[in-house]
């Protein structure tokens, strides 16, 4: 049957993939409504402010994506094979190891914040609301890292309606307490803070009851047969295998923070203006990316299951699919921008310096979805695999042998008025570069 004809697993990529596009999605348009309510109150800063703040702790939460990575990526393998004692231990040890880290970071918030936003720069107000923002949301990285943990566990087991709607019952909350917080009570950036502070811990007390319910049989079995459950969480071979894993999809999105980072805080040494319309762009590149994911999520647990039962015909069949739907959105999306760009950037700000200004940089939200999307399929496809050492070496390329180089090169050719363009630039040969090596890297070392 032709790679292309296989209607069986165009069904389940697309029965699979289309709960996660609509979840997805629900989390970028989520930051749209934060980034509106704050974006209509009168003065830049506060945009400004909740932007740097908001990257300051979603960094951490990106930077700790390998939970959700290698959770689906070994769940997935695991649900392949059957298995599943190891499924619910990867469960288990993703969920201690998230517990952990984020309560380390709530322990030494203090450093860590008078560092991030001593490195971020920006004027006085944004600094002020920044920090206002950022000392609430700390709070909320146990909930969050777990969820990472419980939703690639549900998506490595093909549960992706569950995810569907854990993620927008988890929104709603989000922008019901938004709406309440800052324009019935008047609370500003903090307003938008704690509400996805509570937002956070309601979506992880969701997860852990839609796990419960569902695998309530299979947990009290687990429970039974491990009376030594600690001990086999904590087995050396298997944590080792374990961290060694997590150790290269860490660098990768630790290379994929540093882009992303330094576009927000270059954007604040270039104006409070600058940064309120790069914080309206960032959004719209998550509203790119996460939809983009959805399928990437649908590849990783098909190829991750095709991986399991060791059945290599279905794995090349997936991921041919996979590239011809995921190519399909893009373009959607690329014409989405091209002809309701403007709209979009009015419906979120009337601050006029800052639609004006992001107005100027829309072509290049034309032209990313169809240059970026192959970086988020093959990403995919190398999580179901759990090669992330290809993953790390194709971020390392394209951050340092491109995003830097250009923009280096271009900022320091082109005037000041648009030394924001040399970021946009870069960014997207940093994707399309991502996108080049892992095709490289699939077709002349895997298949």
């Amino acid at each position: 049957m032709s790679k292309f004809t296989d209607l069986d697993q165009h069904k389940q990529l697309l029965l699979l993939a289309l709960p996660m596009i609509l979840s997805n999605i629900t989390v970028p348009l989520l930051g749209l409504v934060d980034t509106a309510v704050i974006g209509h109150l009168s003065h830049a800063y506060f945009l400004g402010g909740s932007s740097i703040g908001a990257m300051i702790i979603t960094s951490i939460i990106w930077l700790c994506g390998f939970l959700r990575m290698s959770t689906t990526g070994l769940s997935a393998q695991a649900f392949g094979r059957n298995d599943i004692e190891n499924n619910l231990l990867v469960l288990c040890r993703g969920l201690i190891v998230a517990f952990t880290v984020g309560l380390v970071f709530v322990l030494l918030q203090t450093p860590f914040l008078n560092a991030a936003l001593n490195l971020a720069g920006g004027s006085e107000q944004v600094q002020f609301y920044a920090r206002q923002y950022s000392e609430i949301r700390i709070w909320g990285f146990p909930a969050s890292l777990g969820n990472l943990v419980i939703l690639g566990w549900l998506i490595g087991n093909h549960q992706t309606k569950a995810v569907m709607w854990l993620l927008i019952a988890t929104n709603l909350i989000n922008v019901v307490l938004d709406l309440v917080f800052v324009f019935g009570f008047g609370w500003q950036v903090q307003g938008v803070a704690l509400a996805t502070l509570i937002a956070e811990y309601c979506g992880m007390l969701i997860g852990v009851a839609i796990i419960f319910i569902r695998y309530k049989g299979a947990l009290k079995t687990l429970l039974l047969k491990n009376r030594l459950l600690l001990a086999s969480l904590i087995e050396r071979s298997s944590l080792l295998s374990y961290f060694k894993l997590n150790r290269d999809i860490l660098i990768r999105t630790l290379c994929l923070e540093i882009c992303f980072i330094f576009i927000v805080f270059q954007g604040a040494r270039l104006g409070d203006t600058v940064v309120a319309a790069n914080a309206i762009l960032m959004n719209f590149i998550l509203l790119i990316s996460f939809g983009l994911d959805g399928i990437a999520n649908a590849t990783e647990a098909m190829v991750g299951k095709a991986q399991g039962e060791k059945n290599s015909h279905k794995l090349r069949n997936t991921v041919n699919i996979s590239l011809m739907w995921t190519g399909i959105l893009a373009l959607l999306y690329s014409l989405l921008f091209a002809f309701s760009g403007e709209f979009l950037l009015r419906l979120i700000s009337d601050i006029p310096s800052v639609v004006n200004f992001a107005i100027e940089y829309l072509n290049w939200m034309v032209l990313l979805p169809i240059v970026a999307c192959w970086c988020y399929l093959y990403d995919g496809v190398f999580i179901g695999l759990m090669r992330a050492k290809a993953m790390r070496n194709s971020m390392i390329i394209a951050t340092f042998g491109c995003f830097f180089p250009l923009w280096w090169l271009l900022q320091s050719a082109l005037p000041q008025n648009m030394a924001n363009h040399a970021l946009w630039a870069a960014f997207s040969l940093f994707m399309l570069a991502r996108g080049i090596t892992l095709a490289w890297y699939y077709k002349y070392k895997i298949y």
